[in-house]
């Protein structure tokens, strides 16, 4: 049985350590596929680093470039910890308007549900930096389309951090596959942090 786990141990490893670029890889197909002109950037670009701590097991598996779009880069995540890795997008929003100067706060979703626990979210609230919240949470187009999409889509919230340094945003979900609305919602976030 020792000896099996041995041999086991380091393929499972192995198979871990490449599922990073095959989801990059995946994600930018599936884009494609929905008519967004994407493209895989090569690895190494500076981009890379942003939000990323070291000390938190977070390290990028790469960069896709969109054309002609609210959201400018996607940064696919991973987060290796004692129970795997887990997988994010960073959806990376360039803005004129987020310097340092202006003391920016992290903004998130949350989501009411009927009945509070167990139940179907029937409501979206934004919580965080008082003027993009209220910009997003006035957006009941928004909020449609984000009721509108696949339960299992936002199973967690989006988070959005601002990135003064780098002169951009990170609006942070779930590694899932979107769907054309999906994607279309998440570009109206980044609609709205264009105007923030």
């Amino acid at each position: 049985m020792g000896i099996l786990v041995l041999i086991a141990l380091p393929l499972a490893l192995r198979r871990r350590k490449k599922a990073g670029p095959l989801k990059r890889e995946e994600y930018c197909r599936h884009l494609q596929g929905m008519g967004i002109e994407a493209a895989l950037r090569e690895r190494g670009s500076d981009e890379e680093k942003i939000g990323l701590s070291r000390s938190s097991g977070q390290r990028s598996e790469g960069i896709i470039e969109l054309k002609d779009r609210n959201i400018d880069l996607v940064n696919v995540i991973s987060i290796a910890s004692q129970y795997g890795v887990q997988y994010f997008l960073d959806y990376l929003v360039k803005g004129s308007n987020i310097m340092e100067e202006r003391v920016l706060k992290k903004t998130w979703m949350t989501k009411k549900k009927s009945p509070p626990l167990w139940g179907k979210a029937v409501a979206i609230e934004w919580k965080g930096d008082d003027s993009l919240a209220q910009s997003l949470n006035l957006d009941y187009s928004l909020e449609d389309k984000l009721l509108g999409t696949d339960e299992n889509v936002f199973k967690g919230n989006i988070w959005i951090f601002p990135e003064p340094k780098h002169g951009c945003a990170r609006i942070r979900t779930d590694c899932v596959l979107p769907s054309a609305a999906t994607f279309e919602a998440i570009s109206s976030i980044a609609r709205h942090i264009k105007s923030w």
